[in-house]
């Protein structure tokens, strides 16, 4: 068995395509896992679905944790993930958790059979992560409209990450499961509410996506089909000169000429018609959209009360400013491009100035009073 790492030259493993056709293929075992091209294969690197998104991940170098089985030795392996996130190959499950829940030969915790669940991601954190990320997704689902002001959102938020952290990492387990299921009592009525929304919106893009679909497939056939109307046409509009050539004492130029010529008139009555029916067609779609549309109000970036000093200076109509003269004498326009004004720098410098006007000297002079008086309007 010292010759194992070098017998990947003849080792063979079978692969399974559409059809349930099998082939032999000499495959190399190698320290990197296998990347897989095709939907059905299924032991190249995973298993794949239509999209092309891995199901089931798995390497040529697998080895049972338990019972020692790898590739070489069973080229069938497969090897699924329990809750604890250890791996087991199926006869090792059958033969531990087939009459009923045991422990994990690994970590000792109580198992199931049905608990393990095929592997996803190469690495086991990040399989562990997803999956903690999406079960605290179901709990935690409140939304930004479902707080008063922006710092208890974050809070919230905050908190998910904490929980999320601790779930992850092992930290505080008993008081971490204590935290969400206090939440889950105290907000089942809203949590319930905000998943509903979410199949909602779940189900209105998977029908706007069928709808366009639909849509697609609607256009190509309406597209064959004006290409084969056009063929016929074609077709039917030769014969119509040759019948004519036969049967006309006209000259051919002429009959040809008038035959073209209507055959044009058709053609253009045809694409009046059908730029007619597509334009209803988008019209009609736009108003279903419309109505399917899940409002979204605008973001406020400030909500809150801020003093801008408008009591303490007041904007004239026109300054000396040397540098605001070019501005000023662009009657094309060009220099006030995207909404330039030259008020809004007046006022911006004249705020500056006044905001500085409670601040003391840094050195060199005496502090004033305090001011006392109202408004000032600078020259």
């Amino acid at each position: 068995m010292s010759n194992r790492a070098n017998a990947g030259g003849w080792l063979k493993g079978k692969t399974v395509r559409k059809g349930g056709i099998t082939s032999n293929a000499h495959t190399a075992r190698s320290s990197t896992p296998q990347v897989q091209s095709t939907s059905s294969t299924l032991f190249s690197g995973g298993v794949k679905d239509a999209s092309g998104r891995t199901t089931e991940y798995f390497s040529m170098d697998d080895q049972c944790p338990v019972c020692k089985s790898d590739r070489y030795l069973n080229p069938k392996l497969r090897l699924l993930v329990s809750s604890c996130y250890h791996k087991m190959c199926e006869s090792c499950i059958d033969r531990l958790f087939t009459l009923g829940p045991a422990p994990c030969p690994i970590c000792q915790k109580v198992l199931r059979k049905l608990a393990f669940t095929p592997q996803t991601f190469e690495d086991l954190t990040v399989e562990k992560e997803v999956a903690v990320r999406r079960r605290i997704a179901k709990e935690f689902n409140k939304r930004r409209e479902d707080f008063l002001d922006l710092r208890s959102y974050n809070d919230y938020l905050e908190e998910v990450e904490d929980i999320t952290f601790n779930l992850i990492n092992d930290v505080n387990i008993a008081q971490t499961e204590a935290r969400i299921l206090a939440h889950r009592r105290e907000n089942a009525a809203l949590i319930e509410l905000n998943s509903q929304r979410e199949e909602q919106y779940a189900q209105a893009l998977k029908e706007q996506e069928e709808l366009e679909r639909q849509e697609k497939e609607q256009r190509a056939l309406e597209l064959r089909r004006e290409h084969e109307i056009e063929r016929e046409e074609r077709e039917t509009a030769q014969r119509e000169i040759i019948d004519r050539l036969e049967t006309s004492t006209k000259s051919a130029a002429k009959v040809i000429a008038k035959s073209r010529a209507e055959a044009m008139k058709r053609s253009s009555a045809r694409s009046t018609t059908t730029t007619v029916l597509r334009s209803n067609a988008q019209l009609l779609r736009a108003r279903a959209a419309q109505s399917t549309v899940i409002p979204d109000p605008p973001h406020v970036p400030l909500q809150d009360d801020w003093y801008a000093y408008e009591d303490l200076y007041t904007i004239r109509d026109q300054y000396d400013d040397m540098y605001s003269d070019a501005v000023r004498k662009d009657r094309e326009g060009i220099m006030r491009a995207g909404g330039y004004r030259v008020e809004e720098a007046w006022d911006r410098a004249l705020r500056c100035a006044v905001a500085g006007l409670d601040l003391l000297p840094l050195s060199g002079l005496n502090p004033s009073p305090a001011r006392t008086d109202g408004i000032v309007t600078p020259t």
